[in-house]
């Protein structure tokens, strides 16, 4: 059970509802109110700006679909939230990762990526996570790999997931009862 109320569609407020036509007009989230904007539709002014940077950085960027989820499930993992992690491993099989580097970020392991872009990705969002900043070289990688905009881009896309799995974990906010992704323990 969630610590705070959640916000359905029969019950918005003449605040709430132009947020909600807004956040349902984008087609790929499939005619619902993300489990975040369940939460903060409580204040529907920061759900809206909220909404909008969630749309532009999931559907939006330069990255590839398959980078940023693999930025999501790296973000759900650091922050153990399982609801992110429930959302976010199905994208990222259908986006191409693999399933060893998803089991592996699953049980709090670094994968097996060798030399490769995937590999660029992890350090940077493992670096920035644990350690609040990025190095020079892993900067360079990013940058060199996605230019000046995918570097804004990554880093931004790892913040709001952060602020994704810090609202969902604060609230409590229940993982449907058939769901089997929970993250363990480390």
């Amino acid at each position: 059970m969630s610590r705070v109320p959640l916000v359905t569609e029969d019950v918005l407020t003449l605040e709430q509802r132009p947020v909600v036509d807004a956040i349902l007009a984008v087609a790929s989230r499939g005619r619902r109110i993300p489990a975040p904007y369940q939460l903060t539709l409580h204040c529907p002014e920061l759900t809206d700006k909220w909404q909008q940077i969630g749309a532009l950085l999931r559907y939006r960027t330069s990255l590839p679909l398959r980078i940023s989820e693999l930025a999501i499930l790296i973000t759900a993992r650091h922050w153990n939230c399982d609801y992110e992690w429930y959302a976010h491993a199905p994208v990222a099989r259908g986006a191409g990762i693999d399933e060893g580097v998803i089991q592996a970020i699953r049980h709090g392991k670094q994968p097996e990526l060798g030399a490769t872009v995937d590999a660029v990705i992890y350090g940077y969002c493992s670096d920035l996570l644990r350690n609040h900043f990025v190095n020079d070289a892993t900067h360079r990688a990013v940058r060199d790999i996605f230019g000046v905009t995918g570097v804004i881009e990554l880093t931004a896309l790892i913040g709001y997931y952060v602020m994704v799995a810090m609202a969902l974990n604060a609230h409590d906010y229940p993982l449907p009862a058939d769901a089997d992704e929970r993250l363990p323990a480390l």
